[in-house]
C-alpha cells in the first residue's frame, strides 16, 4: 500500500507530488509510454499512406482507435472502479506493447510469414491492431487516471495534475518528432522496434508502483448496468463538472486547426514539410511551457474566472492564426493557443479529481475520455468539411469566433462557474 503524508498544509513547492517514489515512477511510466504512442502514431500514417496513397485510409486510422475506445470507455470506468486500478493499467499496457510488436512484425520485409500478404491485407492487419489498441486504451485511461490520484495526498492534487499535464505534452512534442527521425534512420523495423522498448519499459516502471487500490465492497454493488451509468448520472448531476466539460468540447470541437495545419503550411504559409512540422509542435510546445509555470503559479485561485479566460484566449489565437500569412507570427499563434489550453485542462482535470467521490472516479474518467476523444475526432471532420465549404481560412477564423460564443455562453448560464474559487466541492 501507499504511504500518505498526514493531511495539511500542501507545501508550497514545484516538485511536491515528485517527492512521492511511487507518483514519480508513474509520471515517469506515462512520459514513456505516451513517447511510445506518439511514436507509433506518426509512423503508422506514414506506413498506410505509402501502402495506400488514399488520404481517406489515414482518416480511418484515427476512425478505428477512436470508435472501439469510446464504445468501451463507460464498462472500461466500471472495471476501474470496482478492481485494482494499477492492474488495470498494466494489463492494458501489455495489450499495447503486444500491439506495438505486432505492427513491427507486419512492418517487417519478413519473407516467409509476410510476403504473401498483399498490401490491401497488410493494411487490415494494421487496422485490426489499431482496434485492439483502441480497446486498450479505453481500459488504461480511467485506471491511470484514477491511480494517480491514489499515489499522492489530497492536498497536492493540483501539483500532481499539473505535472502529469506536463509530462504528456512533453512527449507529445518529443514523440513525433523522434518518430520522424527514427524513420529516417531506420526505417519502419527500427521505428516499431523503439515503441515496443518504450512501452515494455513502462511496464517495468509501473510494475515497481508499490500501490493497491483501496478496498472495494462490491458484494452490494449496484446491478452493472446502473452502475456503468454512475459516471454519466454524476456529471450531468454537477453542473460546474458538466459545464467545464462542455467547455472542452465544444472548444476543441470549433477551435480546432490542428486538421487543417497541411492546407496552412501548403497553400497559404508556403512554409513546405519543415514549416508543418513546426506548426504541428508549436501548441505542445507552448502547453510544455505554460505547465511548468504551472507548477510555480497555479491557477486555482479563481478557478472558473480562470477556466473562461483561458478558453476565451484560446479562442482568440485560432482567430489570430486563422488570419496570420507570416509563419513565425503563426507559430506564435499556435503556441499561445497551447498554452491556454493547457491552463484548461489543468482546471478541468483538477475539477474532476476533486470533486469527484474516489469510488467514482473511474467512470467519470471515461466520460471525460469520451468528450475529449468525441471533440478530437468530430472537431477534425467539422474543419475538414467547414474548410471545403467555406475555405480553410475562413473555417478557423469561424471556429475561433464560436469558441469565444461558447465561453461567452456558458459565462452567462452557469454563473456558479464564474464565480468559483478553490475546488473542492
Amino acid at each position: 500500500m501507499s504511504v500518505f503524508a498526514p493531511e495539511g498544509e500542501a507545501p508550497r513547492d514545484t516538485f511536491a507530488a515528485l517527492r512521492f517514489p511511487n507518483f514519480r515512477r508513474y509520471i515517469l511510466a506515462l512520459f514513456t509510454l505516451t513517447l511510445g504512442i506518439q511514436i507509433q502514431g506518426t509512423v503508422v500514417g506514414w506506413q498506410i499512406y505509402d501502402l495506400t496513397h488514399d488520404p481517406l485510409a489515414l482518416g480511418l486510422v484515427g476512425l478505428a482507435e477512436a470508435l472501439p475506445a469510446i464504445s468501451m470507455s463507460l464498462f472500461a470506468g466500471h472495471v476501474a472502479d470496482t478492481h485494482d486500478r494499477r492492474r488495470i493499467a498494466l494489463a492494458a499496457l501489455l495489450v499495447l506493447v503486444g500491439c506495438s510488436i505486432g505492427l513491427w512484425w507486419l512492418g517487417y520485409p519478413h519473407p516467409i510469414a509476410l510476403g504473401a500478404l498483399t498490401a490491401p491485407a497488410r493494411v487490415r492487419a494494421i487496422y485490426a491492431v489499431i482496434v485492439v489498441s483502441g480497446v486498450a486504451r479505453a481500459f488504461l485511461q480511467p485506471a491511470r487516471q484514477a491511480l494517480s490520484a491514489e499515489l499522492v495526498p489530497r492536498t497536492l492534487y493540483s501539483n500532481a495534475v499539473t505535472w502529469r499535464s506536463g509530462s504528456w505534452q512533453l512527449a507529445a512534442v518529443l514523440g513525433p518528432a523522434l518518430g520522424g527521425l527514427l524513420y529516417a534512420i531506420g526505417g519502419i523495423t527500427l521505428s516499431y522496434a523503439i515503441d515496443a522498448v518504450l512501452m515494455i519499459f513502462a511496464v517495468v516502471v509501473l510494475v515497481t508502483v508499490r500501490h493497491r487500490s483501496p478496498a472495494r465492497d462490491v458484494t452490494q454493488a449496484e446491478p452493472m448496468r446502473v452502475a456503468i451509468l454512475g459516471g454519466l448520472r454524476f456529471v450531468f448531476g454537477d453542473a460546474l463538472l458538466l459545464s467545464a466539460l462542455t467547455l472542452d468540447l465544444f472548444s476543441v470541437l470549433f477551435g480546432g486547426a490542428v486538421a487543417l495545419l497541411p492546407v496552412f503550411a501548403g497553400e497559404i504559409l508556403h512554409a513546405g514539410p519543415t514549416g508543418l512540422g513546426l506548426l504541428r509542435a508549436a501548441p505542445a510546445a507552448g502547453a510544455v511551457v505554460s505547465s511548468v509555470l504551472l507548477t510555480r503559479f497555479p491557477p486555482f485561485a479563481h478557478s472558473g474566472r480562470n477556466l473562461l479566460l483561458a478558453v476565451t484566449g484560446f479562442g482568440l489565437c485560432t482567430i489570430g492564426f486563422g488570419l496570420s500569412r507570416s509563419l513565425p507570427l503563426s507559430i506564435a499563434f499556435l503556441a499561445l493557443g497551447g498554452a491556454s489550453d493547457m491552463v484548461s485542462v489543468v482546471i478541468r482535470s483538477l475539477m474532476l479529481q476533486m470533486r469527484t467521490p474516489e469510488a467514482l472516479l473511474g467512470r467519470v474518467s471515461s466520460v471525460n475520455q469520451i468528450f475529449i476523444g468525441s471533440s478530437n475526432e468530430i472537431g477534425a471532420f467539422e474543419s475538414g468539411l467547414t474548410a471545403r465549404w467555406w475555405g480553410a481560412v475562413t473555417a478557423v477564423v469561424v471556429g475561433g469566433v464560436a469558441t469565444l460564443g461558447v465561453a461567452a455562453t456558458v459565462a452567462w448560464r452557469v454563473p456558479g462557474l464564474r464565480r468559483l474559487r478553490q475546488l473542492a466541492k
